[in-house]
């Protein structure tokens, strides 16, 4: 079983995720995307081993924390390589918002479709979902009926298209070829807004109309 906790940070309301074994108390922290300090404290909170942090992809507002959590806990960051020059670029992209970030160092290790991320007695497998930006990934535990999305599947809507790297008919794609094979009861947490569901999803999204 997993223990999921959520903090929606900064100035875009990211959702960060700190996704514990409850046996073993082993951890991986996802998309540390703002309020370090918070962040950091949650973890200290929550008694937990963290083994890596996890980017489902590397847009500014899934990274202003990263460079804080990583120096702090001394864990390897893992990001598909498609997202390597978002990841560079961050810091350049935050002085837009009036935030200054320190450069980001490359990802030590990456996430690749059909990778899976062991921590305790639980398993995260990598689905990549390019479209809202080459490397986007989701992070799927059919044991525990979770997928973790990222900016790919939101509730009613999906991740925007319109940044350096997105492509709509890609995302699209994404989603109905990764995604919908799921079964209707996995909720999705994602990077933005409430939680939902496959079945939700597949029923109602307006954007991924067959």
């Amino acid at each position: 079983m997993l223990n999921i906790k959520v903090w929606t940070v900064g100035l875009f309301a990211e959702n960060a995720y700190l996704v514990a074994c409850a046996n073993s108390g082993q951890a991986v922290f996802v998309d540390p995307g703002d309020d370090a300090p918070r962040l950091l404290r949650a973890v200290a909170d929550a008694k937990v081993e963290l083994q890596a942090i996890l980017l489902t992809h590397a847009h500014l507002d899934h990274v202003g924390a990263l460079n804080e959590m990583r120096a702090a806990t001394g864990v390897p960051v893992y990001l598909h390589p498609a997202d390597d020059m978002l990841l560079r670029q961050a810091h350049e992209h935050w002085l837009h918002f009036g935030k200054q970030i320190a450069p980001i160092a490359p990802a030590e290790h990456t996430l690749n479709d059909g990778d899976s991320i062991i921590f305790g007695d639980s398993e995260l497998h990598v689905l990549h979902t390019p479209g809202h930006t080459p490397g986007s990934v989701c992070l799927y535990t059919p044991d525990n009926l979770t997928l973790i999305g990222g900016d790919t599947l939101f509730f009613e809507s999906v991740g925007r298209t319109d940044l350096p790297g997105g492509d709509s008919a890609t995302l699209l794609r994404s989603i109905r070829a990764k995604l919908w094979p799921l079964a209707d009861k996995i909720r999705v947490y994602p990077g933005h807004g409430q939680p939902t569901t496959i079945g939700h999803e597949r029923r109602h999204n307006p954007f991924v109309k067959d």
